[in-house]
């Protein structure tokens, strides 16, 4: 027996819930379909927690729309519903006199994506502000901030579950069948069943282009090759962290390069790096602190010998190959594939849960197309 819903959203991370809250208090019948037994269990919990300015991307992408106006609305939305955030700020540094140019080239690209509150610092005012950086000069978004991420969920969840939104855990989407009236989906684990919608989401993160491609009736031209980038955190053991705010290096490729990030119990931990995987294997190897203290090391000096300790990891759902131009975030919708009421998000890394609020109206205003 085939059950019906008028709209299932794939994927119960910070994005899907989002898009699912958007879509319940729009009015609409709704289901998530979740393959793990709880939210937000891969990326959305495997990533450094900030809320980014929208600084590093190409002017007029979707990830730099929806970074800036989402940042506004997040910001806005913790606020009205007491979900944990700080808006510490972050610095980003030049190390070399090599670097500097790289910092101005930033500050242009923030101005063209309506960033406009950076502020150049002189080493010495980075010193007032964080003693133990060491800098030639540096760029200070003041926009830039942390968030407890889990709560965010937590809140998208609530409010979506209060307008009638249902989440079924430990049902992964085997694939699915396009028909006359809707999608038909292959639902499997303990309660396993056919489910009918009219209106398919797919946001299951690393998993949305095999699921798009296991969906009978949807164009194989539409699916695109997934890449697996993982990154890798340290924490600081054994000494107390002395940053109040964020440090990143000047941006490097794939990735913005290892970072200071500070939880929200004011904890450092550093990363991510770049490690192209072929699998989802969240193991840390602690041997790749020897290239952490290196990196950390350039622009803070002082890191004692023996504090990093293997913290987690996350996997980026990327859309290029490792050396190739990062791609945009890309929200497939039936006038880009041809099946009614299905949209597809594919390479929804960062900025993603900065982005997810702004992502969500996206996806609401291309289905009420």
């Amino acid at each position: 027996m085939t059950e019906t819903v008028e709209c299932v959203v794939i994927g119960a991370g910070v994005v899907g819930l989002a898009i699912a809250r958007a879509l319940a208090l729009d009015g609409r019948e709704v289901v998530v379909l979740e393959a793990e037994d709880a939210i937000g269990t891969h990326t959305s919990s495997r990533n450094s927690e900030v809320i980014h300015a929208g600084i590093y991307y190409p002017p007029g992408s979707l990830k730099a729309l929806t970074c800036v106006s989402g940042r506004r609305a997040l910001y806005a939305y913790c606020a009205d519903r007491g979900v944990p955030y700080v808006n510490c700020g972050k610095i980003i540094v030049a190390t070399t006199e090599a670097e500097m140019p790289g910092l101005e080239k930033l500050r242009q690209l923030a101005l063209a994506n309506g960033v406009g509150d950076l502020e150049y610092l002189e080493p010495r005012q980075v010193k007032v502000m964080e003693p133990e950086v060491r800098c030639v000069g540096a760029l200070l978004s003041p926009s830039t901030g942390i968030i407890d991420s889990h709560a965010l969920m937590l809140a998208y969840q609530g409010d979506a579950e209060s307008c009638g939104m249902m989440v079924a855990f430990k049902s992964p989407v085997e694939g699915g069948r396009v028909m006359n009236d809707g999608i038909e989906l292959r639902v499997g684990g303990p309660d396993a069943m056919r489910l009918k919608a009219r209106i398919v989401v797919n946001s299951a993160g690393n998993g949305a282009p095999p699921l798009a491609g296991a969906l009978e009736g949807l164009p194989a031209s539409a699916v695109p090759k997934r890449y697996f980038c993982k990154g890798n955190y340290f924490t600081l053991a054994g000494c107390k962290s002395p940053f109040r705010r964020l440090v990143y290096p000047a941006p490097e490729h794939a990735g913005l390069g290892v970072h200071v990030t500070i939880d929200m119990g004011g904890q450092a931990r550093f990363g991510p790096d770049i490690e192209w995987v072929d699998t989802l294997d969240y193991g840390v190897d602690p041997a790749r602190a020897e290239r952490f203290y290196a990196a950390i090391r350039q622009y803070w000096p002082g890191l004692p010998d023996g504090a990093l300790a293997p913290g987690y990891s996350g996997i980026r759902p990327k859309l290029q190959a490792p050396g190739e131009p990062a791609k945009d975030f890309v929200i497939q919708c039936p006038r880009d594939h041809g099946v009614p009421g299905l949209v597809n998000l594919f390479g929804i890394e960062s900025p993603g849960l900065t982005a997810s609020l702004s992502l969500a109206e996206i996806v609401l205003e291309k289905l009420a197309r």
